[in-house]
């Protein structure tokens, strides 16, 4: 089903596009729109003559920025039936190496520094609860270990934190998973059939885009805002997309975006729940990053508070260590029993070691409190190298979560991280956090690393950025692994 964007709403879109002359602001505004993704790829752009009403400008002038975006790959003509948005073919071939095995990447033993992961050492006292749990397990080892809901004490611990966020939970409303990517696989067993639209925030978290299309699902990608401005969420655009896909499921993510940075208000919860309540749309919320906070402000109340039906994702592997491959869902009763029914099809339990590991450190504040000290310095670090040695690269200073969603001044990010890899840094560059490609002026770097290995990353890229101007433009292929 192709999406029609109104000659309103695109005059919304382009804003105060440059007209000197103004074909060619035209068409450099929806070639921006539509290689961030606030123009989803394939869906139908107005009629020349309606663009040209709306915009007060010629028909002419229309049509050329519509021929120029042809010719660069942005727009294909369809005889009949209109001009649709696209990407250059070269920019989805991105995806293709979004999954591969690190085997393909060197190693941080030579030098390397990884930054296509969101993902560090584990935080102080990771160590010291695990040394806890070791001392509990013996209670446990008499039992046969299977636990495919999950450890009842770690499962009530979730329930209660849920409660004092402002979502009464029972116990029985938790199910642990192996990660939350586990969780979002199993979620889409349990809820969706085979050929099941699903909507996606573009751009969002990739493997997240892989575990649904695994499920059956085809993706439906939905436009965030201008990534320098507030809203954060293109609601308007949002409740389109739900009014002309009417998808099964949606897949969110309010707290701390992954890889925008932004956090959904309450107001504008409550918008997107009404919108997902009148598709009968079941969102599945990820909420990995809500831990990951770097200022006292309040935080807004759980998405599911707003809508009762959807489906709620954690995990410990952000807030404590990636090697903590324990995540939940939390979710109506009603679903539950497909749930876990959905879960034994993939294993039959989280390690329980590992959920031992997680219970002692579940309401451990003091390493809260050291994780966001952490955090905050290394973002600090990271953004103040860029400016210091990127001054012309625009990004928004995130008020939590684990990266920096950088645009480029000109050129491809996806060359950029073919041309850093020789360098010895590896970039998850913007294409391959998009449904189906664009963004290829933005990449994402994680601040998770310590403070003096993002200063180096840092000066290598500039190293190479700066000799780049000086290059003739040349394909090579980036090998990437996104977490």
């Amino acid at each position: 089903m192709n999406r029609i964007l109104s000659p309103e709403r695109l005059t919304t879109l382009v804003g105060q596009f440059s007209r000197a002359p103004a074909y060619r602001g035209l068409r450099q505004a929806i070639q921006e729109l539509i290689g961030d993704g606030r123009i989803p790829l394939g869906t139908r752009l107005p009629s020349e003559r309606a663009v040209a009403e709306a915009l007060e400008i010629s028909r002419n002038t229309v049509a050329r920025a519509y021929a120029d975006l042809i010719a660069t790959g942005f727009a294909i003509a369809r005889q009949g039936s209109g001009t649709y948005a696209a990407v250059p073919l070269d920019r989805r071939r991105a995806h293709d190496r979004a999954l591969h095995s690190r085997n393909t990447v060197p190693s941080s033993a030579d030098g390397t520094i990884d930054l296509n992961c969101a993902a560090g050492g584990a935080t102080p006292g990771v160590a010291a609860a695990y040394e806890r749990a070791l001392a509990a397990l013996p209670a446990y080892l008499a039992s046969d270990g299977y636990l495919p809901s999950g450890l009842p004490v770690l499962q009530a611990l979730i329930a209660e934190s849920f409660a004092r966020r402002g979502l009464p939970t029972g116990a029985e409303q938790i199910v642990i998973t192996s990660g939350a990517l586990a969780a979002i696989a199993v979620v889409a067993r349990a809820l969706s059939r085979p050929g099941d639209r699903v909507m996606i925030e573009s751009p969002v978290y990739p493997n997240a885009i892989e575990a649904l299309r695994l499920g059956g699902g085809r993706p439906v990608s939905a436009p965030l805002a201008d990534p320098f401005g507030d809203a954060g969420w293109d609601l308007d655009g949002i409740e389109a997309t739900l009014r002309q896909t009417s998808p099964h499921l949606a897949y969110l993510i309010p707290d701390f975006q992954n890889p925008t940075g932004f956090l959904m208000s309450d107001p504008d919860r409550a918008r997107y729940a009404a919108a997902l309540q009148s598709t009968r749309t079941v969102g599945i919320v990820d909420e990995a990053l809500q831990a990951t906070a770097l200022t006292d402000a309040p935080m807004p109340a759980p998405f599911a508070a707003h809508a009762p039906d959807a489906i709620t994702i954690g995990s410990a592997s952000k807030p404590f260590w990636g090697g903590l491959r324990v995540g939940w869902i939390r979710a109506p009763r009603s679903h539950i029993d497909r749930l876990v029914a959905a879960r034994v099809q993939l294993d039959l339990g989280t390690s329980l070691f590992d959920q031992l590991v997680v219970t002692e450190l579940f309401g451990a504040g003091d390493i809260a409190r050291v994780r966001r000290t952490q955090l905050q310095q290394r973002r600090d670090a990271l953004a103040g190298a860029i400016r210091d040695k990127l001054p012309g690269w625009r990004f928004r200073l995130p008020e939590g979560g684990l990266a920096l969603w950088l645009q480029l001044p000109h050129g491809s990010a996806t060359q950029l991280a073919a041309d850093v890899e020789p360098a010895g840094v590896s970039l998850a560059p913007g294409p391959v956090f998009s449904v189906e490609g664009g963004s290829d002026s933005w990449l994402r770097i994680p601040y998770a690393k310590p403070e003096e290995q993002l200063v180096q990353a840092v000066e290598r890229i500039a190293a190479v950025w700066s000799a780049a101007a000086q290059q003739p433009m040349r394909r090579r292929h980036a090998h990437v692994l996104i977490a």
